[in-house]
């Protein structure tokens, strides 16, 4: 079994309800059925029910009455999440009226199920852009308690199983942040440590990577990634993290060995930290095609509930596995 499909087998055994704004969109109604076909999670459609059934009848789709259909406009608890939503923002100035608009966007509507309590995480962006996702989740979720920066880490899967975990590493942030500080670069460390356990089901060792091993090289970007090493290790204590480490030390064990010995972590990482999302975009996508990996991914993490973003040239297949995904990080969550 491989890892998607352990993922897949964790979501099914503890159930999990992921809202879907999305839900005209014929790539994301196809992969509700597949997730309700194989009751990987509870799934939540948003919209007119009589559009969503006959859209699903067109498309010859025969699971969608599993899941549960609310139309925005006329829901019973539309007034409560005005009044929460009036509540979190009435420092912004956020009226009513304008919390009730707002609500008719499935975008919005989403976000305040999950944080109502209603739902467990989302998935969207196969027809939204990715501001248009994440900003009602940067308003009314927020992030984790002790995480002040959203960032986004990739699943690996290497064609060599001597590197990493069989050939599993975790990349991050390699999707959001362009140039963190020590303390954010820290936090993304801690946040990819706790979806490396939840999607991963492995333990992290975190490397975190620089142009230097251990003081080769002087530079104020060398002492960014010294001080976000030590200030991970501050936030959580537990964590198996060293660095800074150059990526051949990090994940060589005969160059990991001979640049820093002694160290827990070289040679043996299964979690790159990168120092800037310049570098990390680059290294995943020259792995990904150059090294023919496979890159599962971005995840979202850093937030307090799982909201994750599609690319809107995902396939049917994308959105099935990032509903699994999202669906693991929410019993990671709870």
């Amino acid at each position: 079994m491989n890892l998607i499909d352990k993922i897949k087998e964790n979501a099914r055994k503890n159930k999990q309800r992921i809202v879907l704004p999305e839900s005209y969109e014929e790539r994301t109604l196809k992969a509700a059925d597949r997730i309700l076909k194989d009751e990987i999670a509870e799934i939540i459609l948003l919209g007119k029910p009589e559009d969503i059934h006959n859209q699903s009848r067109t498309l010859g789709l025969k699971y969608i009455d599993r899941a549960t259909l609310i139309n925005p406009q006329t829901f019973d608890k539309l007034e409560s999440y005005a009044d929460m939503m009036v509540d979190l923002r009435k420092s912004k100035g956020l009226t009513k009226e304008d919390a009730i608009s707002l609500l008719k966007n499935p975008l919005y509507f989403a976000t305040i199920m999950i944080k109502y309590g209603d739902a467990d995480g989302e998935v969207a962006g196969a027809d939204n852009a990715t501001g248009d996702v994440l900003r009602p989740a940067f308003q009314y979720v927020k992030t984790l308690p002790g995480i002040s920066v959203v960032s986004g880490a990739f699943l690996m899967f290497l064609k060599d199983p001597e590197y990493g975990d069989g050939g599993l590493m975790i990349f991050a942030d390699c999707a959001v942040h362009p140039d963190p500080t020590d303390k954010e670069l820290a936090e993304i460390a801690v946040a990819t440590a706790k979806t490396t356990r939840a999607i991963a089901r492995i333990e992290p060792r975190i490397a975190m990577l620089s142009f230097s091993t251990k003081g080769s090289a002087s530079h104020e970007m060398v002492d960014k990634v010294v001080r976000a090493t030590r200030i991970a290790k501050q936030i959580d204590p537990s964590l198996k993290i060293d660095g800074e480490l150059q990526a051949d030390a990090a994940i060589v064990a005969s160059i990991g060995l001979k640049k820093a010995p002694g160290s827990e972590i070289a040679g043996k990482a299964n979690v790159l930290i990168f120092p800037n999302l310049e570098c990390g975009n680059i290294a995943y996508k020259l792995v990904q095609r150059l090294g023919h990996a496979e890159a599962v991914g971005p995840v979202l993490q850093g937030m307090a509930a799982p909201i994750n973003d599609l690319s809107r040239g995902c396939s049917v297949e994308d959105i099935v596995d990032l509903i699994a995904i999202t669906a693991n990080q929410a019993i990671g969550v709870n």
